[in-house]
């Protein structure tokens, strides 16, 4: 019986195989290095956006919405504004800048685009009655500088809270500051009855109604309650008062915006709806949007809807108290 040969399990490459293997290797330490060195736009790097020790503020995950104690927390970023006061009801020019802890800073370049914005403002007074969203657009030759224009409604004191993605962690971030707004020649009596209007409807068990514009506003919560630490899912639903079709538009490139702001102002959330596809409208009589949150703390909130409705936006406040 003869044996049949058996191929070496060590047989040498041949000299063109190991040039081959050389050259492969070469190509793709290459093509590593090249893309290693082309310009991401932004000097800033990730540890830029990084603070030693502890109460450091965290970057957000987009996908688990939570409640940001911005002004309890350190931020890696500063957040400035020029000037310092302005008069109610008067529009003014402010100068925002953004600087990160070891004081570079933060232009356009060093932002990416969310919901279809570098970067958001949302200043709310301290009655939480007053809320304005604002998107201010860089200075040219002023590093790190923002300028925006808007009309403070109410008096006294405003916080200001920034809303960014750095182009170096493609995570949120956020920053606060406060500026102050001197009282115009108007009735107290009536800037009394707008606070209390709002405050006393403060309630702790859902669904809340509001109607504004023409048209019935509900936000409901999944177990009819918020609690504190837990996520809990909202749904926002609305109608014409009238019957008609409702005509929902698009806003930052959503069909809504939330906003959830804590009586002291120590932070917010900023809500955005599941429904992600804009060509896929919701009823156009009874339009629902789907939303969830998380709020670390009891106590009492106001959440504010912004949305499009018949070409105009809107904004819309639930008043709400967070269980233990």
């Amino acid at each position: 019986m003869s044996e049949s040969a058996t191929p070496s399990a060590t047989t040498p490459l041949s000299s063109a195989q190991r040039r081959q293997i050389v050259w492969l290797s070469l190509g793709a330490v290459a093509v590593f290095a090249f893309f290693r060195v082309l310009p991401t736009g932004t000097n800033l790097s990730h540890g830029d956006f990084r603070l030693e020790g502890g109460n450091v503020l965290e970057f957000c995950d987009p996908a688990a919405p939570q409640f940001l104690p911005v002004t309890t927390a350190r931020s890696p970023v500063e957040l400035t504004v020029s000037p310092v006061s302005a008069i109610q009801g008067q529009e003014t020019s402010f100068t925002f800048q953004l600087r990160t802890s070891t004081g570079k800073t933060i232009g356009p370049v060093d932002l990416l685009v969310a919901h279809t914005r570098k970067l958001h403002l949302m200043a709310v007074d301290s009655t939480l009655t007053d809320y304005q969203h604002v998107h201010p657009e860089s200075v040219t030759g002023e590093p790190g500088a923002w300028r925006v224009a808007f009309t403070p409604q109410q008096s006294g004191n405003y916080r200001v809270f920034a809303d960014f993605t750095p182009t170096a962690t493609a995570r949120g971030l956020y920053a606060s500051v406060d500026l102050q707004v001197a009282a115009a020649n108007v009735d107290p009596h009536v800037a009394a009855r707008v606070g209390t209007l709002d405050q006393e409807s403060v309630v702790s068990v859902f669904p809340i109604t509001r109607t504004k514009g023409g048209h019935r506003f509900e936000l409901d919560a999944e177990d009819g309650v918020i609690r504190a630490r837990e996520p809990t899912e909202l749904t926002l639903s609305f109608q014409r008062e009238d019957g008609d079709i409702v005509q929902l538009g698009e806003v930052m490139g959503a069909f809504a915006h939330l906003v959830a702001f804590d009586r002291d102002r120590s932070g917010f959330a900023h809500l955005h709806p599941r429904e992600t596809d804009l060509d896929q409208k919701p009823d156009a009589r009874n339009p629902e949007l789907h939303f969830q949150v998380t709020i670390p703390a009891a106590g009492e909130y106001v959440i504010w809807a912004q949305m499009v409705l018949d070409g105009r936006e809107i904004f819309v406040p639930f008043w709400f108290e967070v269980m233990p």
